[in-house]
Formats: structure tokens, C-alpha cells, sequence
């Protein structure tokens, strides 16, 4: 195995902070207690993953893959690679997402937003990186919509991104804005990121070069992972 240097520690004043008045959620769920550090389990490391078999030929479609005709909204292609921290692609990896439709509703039962359900729009999907760690959606832009914070807040257009490790025991999780959106500066959970160019790398550009005319715009949306990912040889734990 090639020898990468040092594994590059996590960087915790770059994260959100977890506390936060304008975002009242984060008042109530924030710990107050210092961390703890915990040793994975067996099951964390080597439980099962997703594989090619399981992936359908239109998981990775949401504008079809609910009931199988189109969905309602602006068609927009979100692509990009996972890499890991020297900018190498990650193959097999599972990238899932999760949407409201284009008039900023979810399809959950505890969505009351007034915006109508699409029949025809499931809001979420899968798909696995290529052997260069390329993934790509087709799907529907996001609309905004209003939730009960302070007295008129919007969440800003967005795309929810889970990406699993080489375990289920590993797994990411984060948003991507698109670029252009102004409720973007205006959203007290973006703002819990007070880097400004750590919340840039959150919004994906618009990608002209990948668009299709008459079709779709397309966004590019890179994942960058930290650390290694090294096997585990009996006594050597590291990569977890």
C-alpha cells in the first residue's frame, strides 16, 4: 500500500457550530456535556453495504423513479465525484439523497407546508460512485419553503446528500444550495457555518459544460472525504 503521509485530523472550528440562538432547534438539541471518544463495534466496521445488485435502473432518476412518469418542476442534473482527501476518486460508494419537490414540500406526514403534493414525486434516491467516484442525479430543483423559527424564515433551495463508507457504521451527511440562491445568507441553519468559504463549498456551481439543451441545467457537487480508508488487520484499527 502506498504510504500517504499522516491521516489529517478532523478540523473542528471549521464545523457548524452545534449552538446557536437564531437557529432554535440547535438550543434544545446542542449537547452540553464535553464529547467522548468510543471504540467502534465489529458490526460498525463490517456490516453489510449496498452492491450493483441492489441498485435500480432508475434509482438514481427521481423525475421517474416514483410511479414512473415525470414529475412536476425544473429538471436539473446534480453530478459530481467522491474523493477522498488527496483528491482521489472513491469507487462503490453509496451516495443517497432526499428533496422536497419543486413547490417546497416534502412527502412526509408531518409536512403541513400548503405547497401541493406532485403525485408523481417520491423525493428521494440512490445511486453508487463509478470506478473514478462519479455519481449523478436527474431530478427536480427544490422549491423553498417557509419553517417555524423566528417569525419569517425560508430554507433556502436544497438537496440532503448521505454518503456511506465501506460500512453501514460510516456514513455522511449534508446539504447542497445551488448557487445564486439568496435565501442562502438569510437562513439561521447555513449560518451556523461562520466560515464563509466553508458554507461556499456547500452551494454547487451551475455547470453549462454538462447541461443539455432543451432538457436539463446541470450542478456540480464534488464530496470530499477526510482520513484514509485503510483495512482493518486484526490489531491495527485505524480507518475507523
Amino acid at each position: 500500500m502506498a504510504n500517504d503521509g499522516p491521516l489529517i485530523p478532523r478540523n473542528r472550528a471549521l464545523h457548524p457550530v452545534p449552538y446557536d440562538p437564531d437557529y432554535k432547534t440547535s438550543v434544545t438539541r446542542s449537547p452540553n456535556l464535553p464529547l467522548i471518544s468510543m471504540e467502534s463495534t465489529a458490526s460498525e466496521e463490517t456490516g453489510p453495504r449496498f452492491g450493483h445488485s441492489l441498485i435500480g435502473e432508475h434509482d438514481n432518476n427521481l423525475v421517474v423513479n416514483f410511479t414512473g412518469d415525470s414529475a412536476i418542476g425544473e429538471r436539473i442534473l446534480v453530478h459530481g465525484r467522491v474523493v477522498d482527501e488527496l483528491g482521489r476518486g472513491v469507487p462503490e460508494t453509496l451516495v443517497e439523497i432526499w428533496q422536497a419537490n419543486a413547490g417546497g414540500r416534502y412527502r412526509h406526514v408531518k409536512d403541513g407546508y400548503l405547497a401541493p403534493l406532485d403525485p408523481n414525486f417520491g423525493g428521494c434516491g440512490r445511486t453508487l460512485t463509478d470506478g473514478d467516484g462519479n455519481y449523478r442525479f436527474l431530478t427536480i430543483r427544490p422549491g423553498a419553503y417557509p419553517w417555524p423559527n423566528r417569525g419569517n424564515d425560508w430554507r433556502p433551495m436544497h438537496i440532503h446528500l448521505s454518503v456511506f463508507g465501506h460500512s453501514f457504521g460510516q456514513r455522511l451527511i449534508t446539504q447542497l444550495y445551488f448557487q445564486g440562491d439568496p435565501l442562502i445568507d438569510l437562513c439561521p441553519i447555513a449560518a451556523t457555518v461562520k466560515s464563509r468559504s466553508q458554507l461556499d463549498r456547500l452551494v454547487a456551481p451551475l455547470d453549462m459544460a454538462h447541461s443539455r439543451p432543451h432538457d436539463f441545467l446541470a450542478y456540480r457537487f464534488d464530496i470530499v472525504l477526510r482520513g484514509r480508508r485503510q483495512t482493518m488487520f486484526e490489531n491495527r484499527l485505524e480507518g475507523m
